[in-house]
């Protein structure tokens, strides 16, 4: 935790508990539904294990985060205590506040395409697809071979799968663009047909899945809010 401020102001009290760093990002995960250790790395991929494991500690003492064994499989996970989950309204301003007011250039200075593809999936509307497994690979001509391809798998139920292998699956459709457009429409800074339009994004493969992708496309929650420019 951070030293203490030394004030009874509640404002000082908790960000003595909230403002270590990547505290308020492994919030978001937690809220955002995450509850396995290797689903919250995912979500944040640059913190270390250790660090990740030590927050997590960190949160369970000041009351937001208990850890459970899950009944299915026996494992251990996490989930927010009441206090934790009163902290949506907290992380969700924060999150509309840096969509409004952060310069769009330099959140697209932090590109991350384990993360994008890790958000895509958890996001992604499954409604506007087919009854039957859909597969859609996002090639990223701008990155080396490990991080290159990517594959959204959508199953009949509403199960989306997320790999960085080659599932083996017949593609449905592939999706050939860099990492920055594509990071730029997730936020909602762009669009598909925009990017279409200047070549930066190129569609192969079933129409119906291409013509519906700025529906189905899991986008950022906070896609919707607009930019403001200070002046």
């Amino acid at each position: 935790m951070t030293a203490s401020y030394k004030q009874f102001c509640p404002v000082a009290m908790a960000a003595e508990v909230l403002c270590s760093r990547w505290t308020i990002v492994l919030l978001r995960e937690l809220l955002a539904g995450s509850t396995r250790f290797n689903e919250l790395r995912r979500g944040v991929p640059r913190m270390s294990p250790a660090l990740l494991s030590r927050r997590l500690k960190e949160l369970e003492a000041a009351g937001i985060v208990e850890q459970i064994i899950q009944e299915a499989d026996g494992k251990s996970a996490y989930q927010l205590t009441e206090p934790g989950r009163d902290l949506r309204p907290v992380v969700e301003s924060m999150g509309i506040w840096g969509q409004r007011w952060v310069d769009a250039d330099l959140s697209l200075d932090n590109l991350d395409p384990s993360l994008l593809m890790w958000d895509m999936r958890r996001n992604l509307d499954t409604s506007p697809l087919p009854d039957e497994r859909s597969v859609i690979q996002f090639i990223y001509s701008d990155l080396s071979a490990p991080q290159k391809n990517w594959w959204l798998i959508v199953e009949p139920d509403g199960v989306v799968d997320l790999c960085s292998v080659d599932p083996g699956f017949e593609v449905d459709l592939y999706v050939s663009t860099r990492l920055r457009p594509m990071t730029a429409i997730w936020m909602g800074l762009s669009t598909v047909k925009a990017e279409q339009s200047i070549g930066s994004l190129d569609l192969g493969g079933d129409t119906n899945l291409s013509r519906q992708m700025q529906t189905w496309l899991g986008l950022s929650p906070f896609a919707t809010e607009p930019k403001r420019v200070l002046g």
